[in-house]
């Protein structure tokens, strides 16, 4: 496999996502870094774009610029991650396609479910891959889940429950902190705050490892912070349409939780649990059996995690690794394609426009069952449903 060109907007000095992108994109040498425009300030995004590496030339001021430019070189970047505040990612995603290229967008993918709905018919009609960065989908053991799960260990599941639940908003003298207030702001965040931020990782990972696709849910939201416009805390009851029952609750006011990412799936024959932060361990208790602890790196595992594990046993793998999962997945995608070959099987993991545009419904309809008092409504997209 040749190494591929990789272009990144968004993500400039000071970011917290441009760094796990970088190591995520690089680490397995598949991509490199050949094209940037990583601020909102022109000179500044080129300048740092410099200092990283790239060429003067391909060290852009803006996106538009960007766009223009690597659209007719002929050395142009095979993928591009879109790392910019939310409300831009419809209109960048959209525009890259358009122009043919391959596009990592970071969640949410759109603001609304009808941009949602354009990006995965703008996906179909070009041909280009959209993915979209719920990189927590790229540890080792959450795809060994899956697999646990798609072969059959488990039997039919019944029930999967998923948190993600932190303490980083709690202090009330934070309430005009411009780094915080914002992500509370319907101007800014949209219909909803700690869902759309955070609830989506969750839901998503329910559907990444049952295989299932939420139908219906019923939501409790809350702004324990009575000066915050969007919810702080929600509870979500939903079904699934392989006949999963699931539970998850999110906040951002969970004093003493740090991350707070985990997922548990219990089905006929056993059950599993998961916490992202002791992303090493698995806890696999068969039905009338022992509790199990299956560690990522073990012989034995499945070809899923094998290829998305690169040290030894014992050594832990945390965010980029997971994040350079999705780039590997999307490096043989890109490649096999460009060679004329079937992809490997395990790649074909990382999340596409279908699951940003499922996850940006269960926002709205998280939202409004909300304001309902927790009445069940639709969480499918109108297109699928």
């Amino acid at each position: 496999m040749r190494k591929l060109k990789w272009g990144l907007i968004g993500g400039g000095e000071g970011s917290q996502i441009g760094p796990a992108h970088r190591l995520g994109a690089g680490l397995d040498g598949c991509f490199e870094f050949c094209a940037g425009a990583l601020d909102h300030r022109p000179e500044v995004g080129r300048e740092y774009g410099q200092r990283l590496g790239l060429a003067p030339d391909r060290a852009y001021g803006n996106w538009q610029e960007m766009l223009a430019g690597e659209t007719g070189r002929e050395d142009r970047i095979d993928l591009v991650t879109v790392a910019t505040p939310n409300a831009s990612h419809f209109e960048i995603t959209k525009a890259f396609l358009e122009a043919g290229f391959h596009v990592l967008c970071e969640k949410p993918m759109t603001m609304t479910v009808e941009e949602g709905e354009a990006i995965v018919q703008i996906a179909e009609k070009t041909g280009q891959i959209c993915a979209v960065n719920y990189g927590y989908s790229g540890y080792s053991l959450v795809r060994h889940m899956r697999a646990m799960v798609a072969r059959g260990d488990l039997g039919k599941v019944r029930l999967v429950k998923a948190e993600f639940a932190h303490g980083h908003h709690a202090d009330a003298a934070d309430a005009d902190n411009p780094r915080v207030r914002w992500r509370y702001d319907p101007a800014q965040a949209g219909v909803s705050a700690q869902f759309a931020d955070c609830g989506i990782h969750a839901l998503h990972m329910a559907s990444f490892v049952t295989g299932q696709e939420v139908t219906t849910l019923s939501a409790d939201t809350v702004s324990c912070l009575e000066s915050r416009e969007l919810e702080d805390d929600a509870m979500v009851n939903f079904r699934m349409d392989g006949g999963a029952v699931g539970r998850l609750w999110t906040s951002s006011i969970a004093i003493g939780r740090q991350h707070g990412l985990g997922i548990q799936v219990f089905g006929e024959k056993g059950g599993l649990r998961w916490a992202q932060e002791q992303p090493n361990q698995l806890y696999w208790m068969p039905l009338n059996e022992r509790l199990q602890v299956i560690e990522r790196g073990a012989s034995g595992l499945s070809p899923e995690a094998d290829r998305s594990s690169r040290v030894t046993v014992g050594h832990a793998e945390g965010m980029p690794l997971a994040f350079a999962n999705i780039y590997s997945d999307l490096a043989e995608a890109i490649s096999a394609r460009k060679e004329n070959r079937p992809m490997d099987p395990a790649a074909g993991l990382y999340p596409n426009a279908e699951a940003g545009l499922r996850s940006m419904a269960a926002v709205f309809a998280v939202a409004a069952s909300g304001k309902e008092n927790g009445t069940w409504v639709d969480a499918r997209p109108p297109m699928f449903r």
